[in-house]
Order: structure tokens, then C-alpha cells, then sequence
């Protein structure tokens, strides 16, 4: 059963809530995730679902952590957003169905071409050394 609104608005910050349910945005370079290089994987802040792993996270330069692909590509669904004058590729998470961020063309070719530019708020991280410990010891192969 998912969690109710006001459960999410009391377990997560504010700008968690606003970046998940209500498909907002944190300022560049605000991000706690942005500059951050620890081995592990990312989880969505709603549900912890896997989504990303930091072997594929990459400095794109553009104020959001970037990931040239997903754990898992049935782990995220993506519909066009048309908001503010653009077209872009929204993407959420599967199962809470949390607003993550966009999906673009831009990122290295050599690793398929695709920069998810995810909003921190929506991530958790969860290191190397805990994934055991907080269910997630399957993804330790990611790192061996």
C-alpha cells in the first residue's frame, strides 16, 4: 500500500516531498549528491528502490548528479514533460512512481549516450559497506 501524503510530508524534507510527489526541481549545485564520489548505490527516497550505482554516476557539469544509465531499466518509467517551453524525457521511479529528474541525449557516447540528470532530494545513498545491512546485499556485485 503507498504511502500516504501527509506520512511522505512528515518522512521526508520539504524539498524531497516537492521534487518527488510534485515533480519540482533543486537548484544547481544545491544537491547534496551533486559532488559526491563514495561506491555504492542510489535509492528513491519514497520507496528504496535501486535505481543507480556510482560506477555510473559522472561529473556532467550541470548542477544535478549525472548517471549514464540505471541499475535496472525496468526500474524507471519516463513520459514527455513540456513544462516551462520544453520537451524533455521526465523519469520516475517505478514502483512509488517519485519524479527523479530527466533523461538526455548529451552524456558520453561511449557509455550509450544518455545523461540522467537526477535531483539529489529523490536519492538516498546507500554505501558499499551498508548495502548488506540494509537489504540490498545483491548489488555488492556491482562493486567486486
Amino acid at each position: 500500500m503507498a504511502e500516504s501524503e501527509k506520512d511522505l510530508k512528515q518522512r521526508l524534507s520539504e524539498e524531497a516531498f516537492e521534487v518527488t510527489q510534485h515533480a519540482a526541481t533543486e537548484r544547481p549545485f544545491s544537491g547534496q549528491y551533486d559532488d559526491f564520489y563514495e561506491d555504492g548505490i542510489y535509492v528513491d527516497i519514497v520507496s528504496g528502490e535501486p535505481l543507480f550505482s556510482s560506477r555510473d554516476k559522472y561529473d556532467a557539469g550541470c548542477g544535478w548528479p549525472s548517471f549514464t544509465k540505471p541499475i535496472d531499466k525496468a526500474a524507471l518509467n519516463s513520459e514527455t514533460d513540456t513544462s516551462f517551453g520544453m520537451v524533455r524525457e521526465e523519469v520516475r521511479s517505478k514502483n512509488a512512481n517519485s519524479h527523479l529528474g530527466h533523461v538526455f541525449d548529451d552524456g558520453p557516447t561511449e557509455a550509450g549516450g544518455k545523461r540522467f540528470c537526477i535531483n539529489s532530494a529523490a536519492l538516498r545513498f546507500v554505501p558499499v559497506s551498508d548495502l548488506a545491512d540494509q537489504g540490498y546485499k545483491d548489488y555488492q556485485k556491482l562493486f567486486e
